[in-house]
């Protein structure tokens, strides 16, 4: 009675001519998509911040994750100790500066 609403079903082959390869270009396609806009700039990103920490040296002013800023005094293999008061130093690791201030920046605050 209602057949009119439900079409008909018809037999259909088992697979259509390419469509394996429709689905590999597809999921190539994928692949580059999260390669370029997630992969590549995250790469690239942590190899400027482990640039940026092999270069740190005395006498830097930085800028730590939690946003304290201060003076290198003393750089070690994994720590360095940051003066950010007159006479007040802290150890901080080396992973967690977030970028070196130009000099004269601490003055002018």
């Amino acid at each position: 009675m209602l057949e009119f609403l439900i079409p008909a079903a018809h037999a259909q082959d088992a697979s259509p001519a390419g469509g394996g390869i429709a689905q590999i270009v597809m999921l190539v396609g994928f692949v580059l998509i999260f390669y370029f806009l997630l992969w590549r700039p995250q790469s690239k990103r942590a190899k400027q911040h482990k640039q940026l920490i092999s270069n740190l040296s005395k006498g830097d002013e930085i800028v730590i994750g939690g946003g304290l800023m201060g003076r290198i005094t003393n750089v070690g293999d994994d720590f360095l100790s940051m003066e950010i008061a007159e006479g007040t130093e802290v150890n901080v690791q080396k992973s967690s500066v977030a970028a070196v201030l130009p000099k004269g920046t601490l003055k002018s605050i």
